[in-house]
């Protein structure tokens, strides 16, 4: 409705519903007086801050699509889910846990992120992070309870800041980034629960017995690339590991055997 002005909306203190969505609104501090809001979405604006009074019950706000260049100033204590799709936002500083210790979901694709540095909510669950020019995975340490990360369409080359504390995280999207050799998929080895990994449209997918490869360094997945892994994928799985613990053992029996000569 081309709105820019929602000074109106004051006056209805009890509301707990407000969509606001694909308007021309700059300013969202005449919600304040909205001091039951539970859901609130003001999509499609022209919104330059997410910056807003605490709201005691607010527990869902959507920002997708405004021009929104930082996440500094959301401090709603119930908030459980955050969405800021396709901003402008540069870094994943300015969300606290000491303030959002609610959070669950975060939202964070089409920004221009280059690097996970900042993150610090202890209780989420699902992050998304697609199509954000990340370049290296940095303090991640600290989300011992999410359980999906979605990093597909990026430009990933290593797999360096997985930690063995994110001992949740079941489901794991690194569709279309740049991760050429098995040597870096074999660092998602810290990751004890991983059950489903997204490895499409990166250079390793298009190596000899790419499925095998994965499934014999992860042998834990349930699903590969969104395929089921099947009975007998893993009862060949078996049998390679086998084979190559065999071999590490006969280079280190020959190796003790050189050394005792």
């Amino acid at each position: 409705r081309n709105l820019t002005d929602v000074n109106l909306l004051k006056s209805f203190i009890h509301l707990r519903y407000v969509d606001l969505s694909e308007n021309k609104l700059q300013d969202l501090s005449p919600l304040s007086s909205l001091t039951e809001l539970l859901w609130l979405k003001v999509d499609g604006n022209l919104l330059t801050s997410a910056r807003m009074q605490e709201l005691s019950y607010l527990q869902v706000i959507s920002f997708d699509r405004n021009r929104i260049k930082d996440m500094e100033g959301i401090t709603h204590p119930r908030l459980a889910t955050l969405s800021l799709k396709e901003n402008k936002i540069q870094t994943m500083l300015g969300l606290s846990q000491d303030q959002l210790f609610s959070l669950q979901v975060l939202e964070l694709r089409g920004n221009k992120l280059k690097s996970t540095a900042g993150l610090s909510l202890s209780k989420l669950k699902k992050l998304y992070l697609a199509h954000t020019n990340i370049r290296s995975l940095e303090g991640l340490k600290g989300l011992e309870q999410l359980e999906t990360l979605h990093l597909r369409d990026n430009k990933l080359e290593t797999l360096d800041g997985f930690s063995n504390s994110m001992k949740c995280l079941q489901y794991l999207n690194l569709r279309n980034n740049g991760i050429s050799s098995f040597q870096e998929v074999e660092k998602l080895q810290v990751l004890p629960m991983l059950q489903a990994l997204v490895l499409l449209e990166n250079p390793c997918a298009d190596e000899p017995n790419y499925r095998l490869e994965v499934l014999a360094l992860l042998p834990h997945l349930q699903r590969l690339d969104k395929e089921v892994v099947e009975q007998d994928e893993q009862e060949e799985v078996m049998k390679i590991r086998q084979t190559r613990q065999e071999d590490k053992e006969k280079v280190r029996t020959t190796w003790w055997g050189e050394e005792e000569g």
